[in-house]
């Protein structure tokens, strides 16, 4: 029975180190451990891009959204940059696309001197697009389309609450599109309207998309020890949130099953990376269509395309539209729209991970920093799990007490495999020792630090957040190593407090494994190392107290 429980205490730590292997090799973009290579991305190829065959109906080089052949993109565009407090946002003449956002209160992983930039257009290829389709691939404004801007103030000034920005397409097909962006102050959202005029003498039925197009280069800044979603994203009330990762992108084909929800009357569309996002949302009751492609230049998109009904000829249709590019801030992002905080993916963990987030936002607010809200939040979660865990360390103790007796007796009668387990089993009943006593609190209390795992990786409050001293980003690994080290020692130090194997083989792999484990908490974020830590050592004092009231100290 002893050797089940070390078994099962050897599963707990094989599927773990399974786990961080799996999101090492799956880590996003990189197949492999030095990564693939990196897909086309420049805005000329982008551009030029043919249409897919799955997907949005898509002009050519309207990637991801339907049609027949269109005319060249116009060869010169202007770009020029809009700024508000939290926004920079640069937009493109052509389509009036917006092909690059920073977020000044974020920094730049690489280069701290510099915002993060979220949609990108130089480094790699990230754009927010929209654009007029017709039927039967009638030729109609897109983002190809070179749009003129009125002239306006570009930047947010004090006082001022909001800006916007005016694009106006030519005449194409016998319509105009009239795109018109406000940006607000504080927000990181930006209100988009879509104005259809039918300046032609036929009647027409136009469809609007809004489309977010990106390569398939994982953000700056990640490890490849602990693997975060990046991709594109589906949300509706009926299917929920539904991620699409690239390499099913990579594999469907015209025939097989969607890989999303196709049609429905609400939802959003949008791309997810580590702590930060991007979505296009309307108002719920019109009706839609979600599309999802990769496009033969390796670029990939997400799409929703919406029906604007017959548009006479002299007549407008107004469609308004919001593009969020920002942190994923959860509260924030649940009050803007239905199901958008799942953007900020726990997995399979939510329904604990959630509650953990309310508890440790709530320590923040009274604490004020962010390493004492983890250290905080695993004392109350090592004060809920107290008499489960002391139940665990006493079985412990017992365990150790005894272990001098069950190394003789298993010396003793090495030849007698039998008649041994049957005189173990003695000893256990004698001593009301109960072999698994050890392993049922491991198991239940498993899933709660799991999904707090999943809390300090996903949250982007942890994001430039200092704890003390040498730690100035708790997203960021120990420059140091002392935390690291500290969590070496203590996971040493608890294999020292437990009852030693029997067999010489198990007992030194009790001591390499720690080793193995804790070498990856070099390579790990601050925050989760300070999570391990704190966890370890309140472990380790209450196992110590218990060994020795019961004199195996």
């Amino acid at each position: 029975m002893t050797d089940m429980r070390r078994t099962l205490l050897w599963v707990v730590f094989t599927m773990s180190l399974v786990l961080l292997w799996d999101g090492w090799n799956k880590h996003n973009g990189h197949p492999t451990l030095f990564g693939a290579p990196v897909a086309e991305s420049s805005a000329a190829s982008a551009a030029s891009a043919a249409p897919s065959a799955a997907g949005v109906p898509a002009v050519a080089g309207a990637a991801g959204v339907p049609g027949t052949t269109s005319p060249a993109a116009p060869a010169v565009s202007e770009q020029f940059t809009v700024k508000t407090d939290v926004l920079n946002v640069t937009l493109d003449t052509r389509g009036g696309d917006i092909v690059r956002v920073e977020l000044p209160k974020y920094k730049d992983d690489a280069d701290p001197t510099q915002p993060v930039a979220v949609l990108d257009n130089a480094g790699h290829h990230y754009v927010a697009q929209t654009g007029v389709i017709g039927p039967n691939g009638a030729q109609l404004p897109t983002h190809l389309t070179l749009m003129s801007v009125a002239p306006g103030e570009r930047t947010l000034k004090d006082g001022q609450d909001s800006l916007s920005v005016r694009f106006e397409s030519p005449d194409v097909g016998g319509l105009k599109l009239v795109k018109t962006y406000t940006l607000r102050r504080g927000e990181y959202t930006m209100g988009v309207k879509h104005e259809l005029i039918n300046v032609g003498s036929t009647p027409l039925q136009p469809q609007l998309y809004l489309q977010l197009q990106r390569d398939s280069v994982a953000p700056a800044g990640g490890s490849s020890f602990y693997s975060t979603f990046t991709g594109p994203a589906v949300y509706t009330a009926e299917k929920k949130f539904q991620k699409i990762d690239f390499k099913s992108l990579d594999k469907h084909e015209a025939g097989d099953s969607p890989l999303h929800v196709q049609h429905a009357d609400d939802g959003w569309v949008g791309m997810v990376q580590h702590y930060f996002a991007s979505a296009w949302l309307v108002k719920d009751g019109s009706p839609r269509d979600f599309r999802s492609a990769k496009l033969p230049n390796g670029l990939y998109t997400v799409s929703m395309l919406q029906p604007v009904g017959e548009l006479a000829p002299g007549a407008t249709k107004t469609s308004d539209a919001t593009l969020f590019v920002g942190p994923q801030e959860e509260n924030k992002l649940e009050a803007l729209a239905p199901g958008l905080e799942l953007v900020k993916d726990y997995g399979w963990l939510t329904v604990l991970s959630k509650p953990l987030f309310w508890v440790l936002v709530n320590l923040h607010k009274m604490i004020g920093n962010w390493g004492w809200s983890i250290i905080g939040l695993v004392v109350l979660l090592k004060i809920a799990f107290f008499w489960l865990n002391a139940k665990a360390y006493a079985s412990m103790a017992k365990m150790k007490a005894v272990n001098p007796r069950i190394q003789e007796m298993r010396e003793r009668m090495k030849d007698k495999p039998q008649e041994m387990q049957q005189e173990m089993m003695r000893i256990y009943r004698e001593e009301k020792i109960n072999p698994l006593g050890g392993c049922l609190p491991i198991f239940i209390q498993m899933p709660f630090f799991i999904a707090l795992y999943w809390v300090l990786l996903s949250s982007v409050e942890m994001r430039g957040a200092p704890w003390l001293g040498w730690i100035h980003d708790l997203s960021a690994k120990d420059p140091f190593y002392i935390l690291p080290l500290l969590m070496t020692a203590s996971s040493l130090l608890q294999v020292a407090l437990n009852p030693a194997p029997a067999d010489p083989m198990q007992a030194k792999m009790m001591w390499i494994m720690p080793l193995a484990f804790s070498f990856m908490f070099f390579f790990f974020p601050a925050g989760l190392v300070l999570y391990w830590v704190t966890n370890n050592l309140l472990s380790i004092a209450q196992q110590y107290v218990i060994n020795k009231r019961l004199g195996v100290a």
